[in-house]
């Protein structure tokens, strides 16, 4: 137990890291270059249009770069670049796309059939979902992932979330401008050709002060309303924090083979009971980020001792939402992380203090947190101030 405290210490700075990786899910925006002719509709009629949008199938091939200002994570997190630990496990994997660019082949048929497919030169990671199936393959390690779901558990989760929806896309519209209140702007700001279709482009902006986010902006298929690009800039500037969209896309259905999946011959196949669709998958949201910042920090923090025992507790609202948690454990002190550990986080790390006390910010270009020398941390999508003024506010 002791021995699990301590590492405690370091393991809630590093984490600060998923947190920014799980924006990047939850954060749409910018599109390619171009300026094509397009009727004029305002921010209302292209929120109908993406809500009204029934596009069922397509593939394509998409490419995403990502740059959170952080230090390299090899040998950090697992699945991450330089780890070699060629597990095919979806939940270890997918941490690649945290950094650097990568360019995926996407397939969809309806709500029961999807693949992605990661390249990495000869190499291939690939997740299908066919039906009651989960399958994840890695090509370099000849290794598989399997998880069924057969209760219709998930089925019906979907299904409750969707009764709670708006009956209509001028519904939705209306609760996307509502929701969005003094504390954003939403516009249309031009046009754009993305993968050789023409795009109106949604353009998102807090007026919030203290927000680390610049802009959001979401690259919307004139003619079928699904969204094909999107960046997220960072009130740091320089590149993207995350920019993605597709090259190529075609929405004609994917041939049903597309979905089909038999484990080659020698593979080491593991079996998983939850995965990627355990309970806190797809979660309702709060504020601007299209997902509860609370219920996404609940899910990361969930491995960490806490010494509350509650969840963490959310100050202010939304683009400067932070929030609190008590993780029962001191700040980690200089050089008791292993060696790696402590590397990155000095990297990350500035020493504050204020009327709460002493502690130390750890940054990235979008999310930062602030932990305590008594074991709280502070976290948000704002700047190491607004962390601080968070922190001397809960004294």
């Amino acid at each position: 137990m002791a021995g699990q405290r301590k590492a405690s210490r370091y393991v809630v700075p590093v984490a600060v890291a998923g947190v920014a990786a799980a924006t990047i899910g939850l954060v749409p925006a910018l599109a390619a270059s171009g300026d094509p002719d397009l009727p004029d509709v305002t921010a209302q009629q292209l929120i109908e249009k993406i809500a009204a949008s029934d596009t069922q199938t397509l593939s394509g091939t998409f490419r995403i770069s990502t740059d959170l200002g952080l230090p390299s994570f090899a040998g950090l997190i697992p699945g991450g670049s330089g780890s070699g630990s060629g597990s095919a496990d979806p939940s270890e994997r997918l941490t690649q796309l945290v950094s650097g660019s990568h360019t995926l082949r996407i397939a969809a048929d309806g709500p029961d059939r999807q693949k992605l497919t990661v390249l990495d030169g000869s190499d291939e990671y690939s997740l299908i979902h066919n039906g009651d199936d989960l399958w994840a393959y890695d090509s370099k390690s000849n290794e598989v992932f399997h998880e069924k779901n057969t209760d219709g558990k998930h089925d019906r989760g979907r299904q409750d979330r969707d009764k709670e929806l708006p009956a209509t896309p001028k519904e939705l519209a209306d609760e996307v401008l509502k929701a969005a209140g003094d504390t954003t702007s939403i516009t249309v700001g031009g046009t754009a050709n993305v993968a050789g279709r023409d795009a109106y482009q949604l353009v998102i902006k807090p007026k919030q002060s203290g927000s680390t986010v610049e802009s959001v902006k979401i690259a919307v298929d004139a003619s079928t309303g699904t969204p094909l690009k999107f960046t997220l800039d960072s009130v740091s500037g320089g590149k993207p924090v995350v920019d993605a969209g597709f090259t190529k896309v075609d929405f004609a259905k994917p041939a049903a083979d597309t979905f089909t999946f038999k484990a080659p011959k020698g593979a080491k196949i593991t079996e998983g009971a939850e995965g990627l669709h355990g309970d806190h998958a797809g979660k309702a949201a709060d504020g601007p980020f299209g997902g509860g910042l609370g219920d996404g920090l609940g899910g990361l923090f969930g491995g960490i001792e806490n010494g509350k025992g509650g969840e963490p507790t959310v100050i202010g609202e939304g683009w400067t939402t932070v929030a609190r948690i008590d993780t029962g454990a001191p700040a980690p002190e200089t050089g008791e992380a292993p060696k790696e550990v402590q590397g990155f986080l000095d990297a990350l790390g500035d020493k504050v203090s204020g009327s709460f006390g002493s502690g130390t910010v750890f940054k990235t270009k979008i999310v930062n947190a602030l932990m305590t020398d008594d074991g709280k941390v502070y976290i948000g999508a704002v700047t190491p101030d607004a962390l601080v003024n968070a922190a001397n506010s809960a004294k």
